[in-house]
């Protein structure tokens, strides 16, 4: 696709694996350049949970990033295993595993009809909302600070 500037010469492609390197190279290499890391650049953090037969009844998607934040992609739990402690639990196991790394907040997002109450819980703290989004629902930003004496 070309450019809708006349005045440049450039053309719009899809990204390759190596392409995808090159732009988190290059914002990596921005952002320290503005504030030094004070861990990995991002230590994934993704686990599962299986029943006795070894199904997978949950999981977490997150991981720790350059400037010590926890940030959590998804969390989910099978419907009927909802309600047990167990999303607690694997929240708190990865929270304080992010805390060994060096994490010193957890971020997060998620919708009205997910887990609001079930952050709130937890001491995650509103950010804000996008209201309508998806359309008659809420999108949600929470934070919490993981070591609350610094």
């Amino acid at each position: 696709m070309k450019s809708h500037n006349a005045q440049l010469d450039v053309i719009l492609k899809p990204c390759s694996e190596k392409n995808i390197k090159n732009i988190l190279d290059g914002i990596n290499t921005f952002n320290l350049n503005k504030v030094p890391s004070k861990t990995e650049f991002w230590s994934p953090m993704n686990f599962v949970v299986k029943n006795k037969n070894s199904k997978v009844i949950e999981g977490i998607l997150s991981g720790v990033g350059y400037w010590a934040g926890l940030e959590i992609k998804i969390l989910w739990v099978e419907e009927n295993y909802r309600n047990q402690g167990i999303g607690s639990w694997l929240l708190s196991f990865t929270e304080n595993l992010a805390k060994e790394k060096g994490a010193e907040i957890s971020m997060l997002d998620t919708f009205d009809f997910q887990a609001e109450e079930f952050y709130k819980k937890h001491d995650y703290i509103s950010l804000g909302f996008i209201n309508n989004f998806p359309k008659g629902h809420r999108r949600s930003y929470f934070y919490k600070r993981l070591n609350k004496f610094k």
